[in-house]
């Protein structure tokens, strides 16, 4: 009885050795994962957002659609370029996106189309409502306020061009007044 008594005690510390053993070794992976984060470069701008260089896609939509496609000039070097593209849809309606994180960490992006300016609206300001007006680099646009997007909009060259999204509309003038065929 006692030697069996033995056997079990000689277990348990094995067994207890074994979980110490793992646990080192897991701390040790650990350690050199984190040192390994924080000395490898991230190419995320520290706050995960991926930067996007959109000349490439801009120069082949000038070439491709049927109205003077716009893209800001001049912008501070905060707005940083998330996403863009440039598409037609099955009834031939030409589409030019840009979006952008503002500097105050917002949603900001320009909407361009040829599609009827209310239809633009429809997709991308959903729940929009007239939100008054305002003159920018001399043109009148027209505001508008969303369930969660806010947007302005000018219709000029057959085409509706639409700058929008979570940022205020003190960005999104910024935005529009920066933007150049």
């Amino acid at each position: 009885m006692g030697h069996h008594v033995g056997v079990a005690a000689g277990n348990s510390r094995r067994g207890r050795q074994t979980v110490r053993d793992m646990i080192l070794s897991m701390v040790a992976v650990m350690g050199v994962a984190l040192v390994a984060y924080f000395t490898i470069p991230h190419s995320t701008n520290g706050d995960g957002v991926r930067v996007v260089d959109y000349s490439a896609a801009l120069a082949s939509a000038k070439r491709a659609a049927p109205y003077p496609i716009l893209a800001p000039q001049g912008l501070a070097g905060q707005w940083r370029a998330t996403s863009v593209t440039y598409d037609v849809d099955p009834e031939g309606h030409a589409g030019w996106h840009l979006g952008f994180v503002t500097p105050d960490g917002k949603y900001a992006a320009v909407e361009q189309s040829n599609e009827p300016k209310n239809d633009l609206l429809k997709t991308v300001v959903s729940g929009y409502a007239p939100d008054g007006s305002a003159t920018i680099a001399g043109q009148d646009w027209s505001r508008y306020q969303g369930d969660h997007y806010r947007g302005l909009t000018v219709t000029a060259d057959s085409a509706t061009t639409l700058v929008t999204g979570s940022a205020s509309y003190q960005e999104l003038d910024e935005l529009a007044q920066a933007l150049k065929p």
